[in-house]
């Protein structure tokens, strides 16, 4: 069957984040090779000052960011589709600061992201809190967050199972997992399923197989996305993304441009065989 490129990975980082290494032309190259059609850069989203400052890019930072990703765009126009995205933090009461972030660029891609593991978040909801009010106060946040209409898609959706890896049981927050569903499919909102779990310590694609089945019956988009903070995860474990799409019950995978959504048959993707080829 030939290969005719047609799936965007929609979540990737740069160096200004801090915890990501190479420069933006390795992550499109390495789109290249996977046979992706393009690919959006989510950097983290600047924040308040001191806000979890050692793992996004400054207020000052974000034109250069723009600057890069144009420049990269520019670079492999008829190659890759490099898009300009950011992975934007949600807290409750900071809503006109993000709101504001968001109209400072002509983002193609706003990513919203609860990041439980913050010393801001465990300030407010787990200091005092046991473990499982912890979680469940994470997936209460993904309901707000989607409900401020202020994002595109949710990251990483139950990303809090790193938190305690060896003690996280999806079968205790069911049933909130359930109740944050409707909210959120009520917005319209996508998710995102992200492959970068395979490497964390609780080793399964975010959200887990329970969870995207609950969002499949509920018909609630989904977009692929790497996470990558190294080019070569760019678009790794896409084929097992799809997979794990078929087996929860969809047939169709999102991605966004210019903040709408398009949709792809599973059946229609393809990607590129990374293999050598006899010549």
């Amino acid at each position: 069957m030939p290969y005719q490129p047609n799936m965007y990975d929609s979540h990737m980082h740069t160096p200004l984040c801090k915890h990501a290494r190479g420069p933006l032309s390795a992550y499109a190259e390495r789109a290249e090779q996977k046979g992706l059609r393009g690919i959006t850069f989510t950097c983290h989203s600047p924040m308040p000052d001191g806000w979890d400052a050692g793992l996004r890019m400054t207020l000052a930072q974000l034109p250069q960011y723009v600057d890069m990703v144009e420049r990269t765009r520019a670079e492999f126009a008829g190659r890759v589709d490099v898009r300009l995205g950011l992975e934007s933090d949600y807290f409750p009461g900071l809503e006109g600061w993000i709101e504001d972030i968001h109209n400072r660029a002509d983002f193609s891609y706003i990513l919203g992201s609860v990041h439980a593991l913050t010393k801001e978040f465990k300030a407010r909801y787990l200091e005092g809190s046991t473990r499982l009010e912890y979680e469940m106060s994470y997936f209460e946040n993904l309901a707000l967050a989607a409900e401020t209409g202020l994002y595109d898609c949710l990251s990483h959706p139950d990303i809090v199972k790193i938190a305690h890896p060896k003690q996280y049981d999806v079968a205790d927050h069911l049933d909130t997992i359930r109740r944050v569903l409707d909210r959120i499919a009520e917005t319209g909102i996508a998710m995102e399923l992200n492959t970068s779990g395979l490497n964390k310590s609780y080793p399964e694609m975010n959200p887990g197989m329970v969870m995207l089945t609950e969002m499949a019956r509920r018909e609630i988009p989904v977009v692929l996305g790497s996470d990558s903070h190294d080019a070569h995860r760019v678009g790794a474990d896409f084929d097992a993304a799809l997979d794990n799409l078929r087996d929860a019950g969809y047939d169709r995978v999102s991605y966004f441009l210019k903040r709408q959504r398009h949709e792809l048959a599973i059946s229609e993707v393809v990607l590129a065989d990374l293999q050598p080829r006899l010549v």
